[in-house]
């Protein structure tokens, strides 16, 4: 009979903690519905620069790295393909629309090391910051993990070459202790 009554807790605790995650997703998916995902594609075909299979990790608020905003066609990780091209960024995750990014809208690009749920070796993730379009230039941060690394410095050259003004991450004043 105790171990019945420790079961039935322990299920109705579980089930408790589910529902209030699944409250707290659909809140932040209202809280979220309103903010674009990315620009419109372009119409005239772009010159490709460097391309390269990447793992979306997540898109935040500027430095805020552990606040999942849950943007159309951005809310989940997934595999997917980062181009960039004359034009700008673009990221066609698995099983969603391609999101552009044009050039005038990057704001930051720089390494990182922790975005919500991934914490990798240092500087092992990709951090794109951009303007999300027609938000009072409002910033998010989008986290990639290049999966080929021979890939990272072409990726990384190709869209400064594009995105000239984009601000350089500060000098470092971590201890290693």
């Amino acid at each position: 009979m105790a171990r019945t009554i420790a079961t039935v807790i322990t299920v109705a605790v579980l089930l408790g903690l589910l529902g209030l995650m699944l409250r707290s997703w659909r809140g932040r998916s209202r809280r979220d519905a309103a903010l674009p995902a990315g620009y419109p594609l372009p119409v005239d075909a772009a010159l490709e620069l460097a391309s390269a299979a990447v793992f979306y990790v997540a898109t935040t608020l500027r430095a805020q790295p552990l606040e999942r905003l849950n943007i159309p066609g951005l809310g989940f990780r997934a595999r997917a393909r980062l181009t960039v091209t004359d034009a700008g960024v673009i990221l066609a995750l698995a099983g969603e629309e391609a999101v552009f990014i044009p050039a005038s809208a990057i704001a930051v690009l720089e390494d990182a090391t922790v975005a919500i749920d991934r914490a990798v070796e240092t500087d092992g993730l990709l951090l794109l910051g951009w303007r999300l379009p027609g938000t009072d230039s409002q910033i998010v941060d989008s986290y990639f993990r290049i999966l080929d690394p021979s890939d990272r410095v072409s990726v990384n050259d190709a869209i400064r070459t594009i995105a000239a003004g984009a601000r350089r991450p500060a000098a470092r004043d971590e201890s290693e202790a």
